[in-house]
């Protein structure tokens, strides 16, 4: 009886394995597991002097991903955001927090070259794939160059260099520099007085105030007594506004031009207003830039923010744009680096700016323009430097 119940059992059980394999074939294979989803950290100012820039920046980084189908070689993405405060001392433990705290596969960031420069270090130490969407800190696809670190904006230098060469071929003679006492703007200065010096102009004064610090009265009136051809600044965001309209309120406007790198009056000419009117800055972007990708681009982000793009919104894109290319190369395989830097490396964007490269350093290779106020708009009206790209600055990538 006993055995009887057994084989039984045995020949329940084997009908019962019979019956599930053929809902198997009935119902076809388990589906494949979904990868997981790319994790992208964004690392930028989201309050602050900088505040608008972070904004711009993640803005137009995430229509990019969305027009790409909202994935990276074929995967779902998954944003992690840190506020970055524009402050260099919490660098380190804000990129740590997204690459050992949220496990990130890549690092976007940031504005502020201090900040930037603290962040390139993390990430060489930890071996994270960095794009640099804002800052222009030299030394970073220079000496400190890194095969996981990328930039899609410009060197600090190369707005400098563009506008020396203009006021030297405008036959400016003489020059004052003004900026906040920090990495971008010391190379900005020393790009202009690079290049204008070269065309036979002389620097007579080299101005600096504390970051972030908007009080310019003594500045200006050290400006007029020394009453040189030109002022050239470094000033972003809401410095920018104010220096500007300190300037007009000085009546310095009237006697001495103004000119600076393009941030000046990038995102910041609604509040500017009259006082920016006429104003000349080098950039690699400017609003009425008539090509294809421009057009389009200006018209998909004005529908999505309700507000026009700037230069800020342009580099977020590119920052965007050059994931792409990378990770479609490794169908999105992060394992597969090697690849990935080569794809990156190789790529030819078809930029909001124009055409767009990189360097050994893996820095931008684009045109500088020359750009004037008029109006709402910052106007190209010429090309300063037509491709510029940096030296190696010691890089041994």
């Amino acid at each position: 009886m006993k055995q009887t119940l057994n084989h039984l059992r045995r020949v329940g059980a084997s009908a019962a394995l019979a019956a599930a394999a053929g809902l198997m074939l009935i119902a076809g294979p388990a589906p494949a597991q979904q990868p997981a989803k790319i994790k992208v950290g964004l690392m930028l100012p989201y309050t602050g002097t900088f505040a608008a820039l972070g904004n711009s920046i993640t803005n137009a980084f995430k229509l990019a991903i969305d027009e790409n189908g909202g994935k990276l070689g074929g995967r779902e993405i998954e944003y992690f955001t840190v506020d970055d405060e524009s402050d260099p001392a919490k660098a380190p433990d804000n990129a740590n927090k997204l690459i050992k705290r949220d496990q990130v596969d890549v690092l976007v960031g940031t504005v502020h070259s201090g900040v930037a420069l603290a962040m390139a270090k993390v990430a060489r130490d930890t071996n994270t794939l960095l794009v640099i969407p804002n800052a222009g800190a030299d030394d970073i696809t220079g000496p400190l160059c890194a095969a996981n670190v990328f930039r899609t904006s410009f060197s600090n230098s190369q707005m400098g260099i563009a506008m020396g060469k203009v006021m030297a071929e405008q036959k400016k003679k003489t020059a004052v520099t003004l900026t906040w006492k920090y990495a971008a703007g010391d190379e900005s200065v020393g790009g202009f007085k690079e290049s204008f010096e070269a065309g036979g102009g002389k620097v007579i004064k080299e101005l600096a105030l504390p970051f972030p610090q908007v009080e310019f009265q003594s500045y200006l009136t050290e400006i007029a007594a020394l009453k040189p051809d030109v002022v050239y600044v470094f000033f972003a965001g809401g410095g920018a506004v104010k220096f500007v309209k300190d300037y007009a309120a000085a009546g310095l406007n009237k006697t001495i031009p103004l000119v600076g790198a393009g941030f000046l009056t990038d995102g910041t000419l609604e509040a500017q207003g009259e006082t920016a009117q006429g104003l000349l800055t080098t950039l690699h972007y400017g609003d009425g830039l008539d090509n294809p990708k421009n057009r389009a681009f200006r018209a998909a982000y004005a529908k999505a923010f309700k507000t026009d793009p700037d230069v800020y919104a342009v580099q977020g894109y590119d920052a965007a744009q050059l994931l792409i290319v990378g990770m479609n190369a490794v169908k999105g395989d992060t394992t597969k680096r090697a690849e990935l830097v080569k794809a990156m490396e190789a790529a030819k964007l078809d930029s909001p700016r124009g055409p767009l490269a990189l360097n050994k350093g893996h820095n931008p290779i684009h045109n500088i323009y020359l750009r004037k106020v008029e109006g709402k708009e910052n106007k190209v009206i010429g090309i300063a430097i037509k491709d510029l790209t940096d030296p190696p600055r010691g890089c041994k990538l």
